[in-house]
This record gives C-alpha cells, structure tokens and sequence, in this order.
C-alpha cells in the first residue's frame, strides 16, 4: 500500500468514527467507544502529542486547518491525535507523525500523564522526535503552516496565549 493509499484509507476511518479505549483513572482499558462519544460525554480516553524537533533542537509548530473540529486555525507545538483501540501510545505517536507531516521517523517516550485540564479529559502520552525539516509533507487538512522556534520562543507564545492551551503542558515537560 502506498503512502496516500495509506492517508486516504485512514481518512475514510476517522470520518466513520474512530475508535478508542474508554479508560479510567489509571489508565486501565474499561471498553471500546468511538471518539466523538468520548468527547461528547467527558470520558477518559488515550491521546498522544508528538513534540518533532530539528537537528539544533528547535521545535515545531504547526497551525492547525481553519476546518480543524479542535482549536481551528491556531498554532500548536506538536502533532497529535487519539490511540485507537487496542493500539499502543508508541505506534500512534509515530503514526500520528506520518499521517500528519508525512514523514516516517523513531519516536522517543518522555512521559504520560492525566490532563484534566483539556475540554475533553484525557490521558496523554507525550513523545519526542527529530524530523528533517525538509521532509516535511504536511496534510492540509490538519496542518496548514509549519515553522521551527527555540522551546523559549515557544513557551513564550504559549504564555501570550497564541498556542493551544493544550500546548502549556506539553511545554512544561519538554526541556529546553
């Protein structure tokens, strides 16, 4: 299967309704909902946030589409999506990030942990990356700018209320 065969067939899942494991406080697998009912209801789901820098370990920000269902048109500092049942945090990190920027790269864990200060509650497993910045391929329906920053110049954004709220935790995580 080729790469946009790939895109397109993963595409058609999300629009039928994506499927994640409900999961409870520690993070223990309960049953199997579609995403938009975890959304819908506040349940706990697995959501992964993929923080890709480059080579002098600056990092990336990527504007999110104005068609986007979540924070339309701002920027974020990382890509991300939901783990789909049955599947790990480590392979939809490194899914997410070739779905998303069209690159195929190793992912690194850095932690996991409960957000409950997100719109929808969610365990995040947050990874790291080193992507080439000049493979980036980005899907337009997600992304439609990229740009590297130092992790200062990012906090500072966050800080100014111009990156997702979701992209203070992360920030808080990362290290410089």
């Amino acid at each position: 299967m080729t790469e946009a065969d790939e895109r397109l067939r993963e595409a058609a899942a999300k629009r039928r309704g994506e499927l994640v494991d409900r999961v409870d406080l520690l993070d223990q697998v309960m049953t199997v909902t579609s995403r938009a009912d975890a959304v819908r209801h506040g349940w706990l789901h697995r959501i992964v946030a993929v923080v890709c820098r480059d080579g002098s370990g600056r990092i990336l920000l990527v504007r999110r589409s104005p068609r986007h269902p979540r924070f339309p048109g701002r920027l974020e500092a990382f890509v991300a999506g939901a783990v789909k049942a049955g599947e790990s945090y480590e392979e939809a990190a490194a899914r997410e990030v070739r779905e998303e920027l069209g690159v195929r790269v190793a992912v690194r864990r850095v932690d996991r942990f409960l957000n409950l200060d997100s719109p929808t509650p969610h365990w995040m497993g947050l990874y790291e990356c080193q992507v080439p910045a000049t493979s980036i391929a980005a899907d337009d329906r997600e992304i439609v700018q990229v740009s590297w920053h130092s992790v200062g110049a990012a906090r500072t954004l966050c800080a100014a209320g111009v990156l997702t709220p979701e992209s203070r935790p992360v920030l808080c995580r990362i290290t410089g």
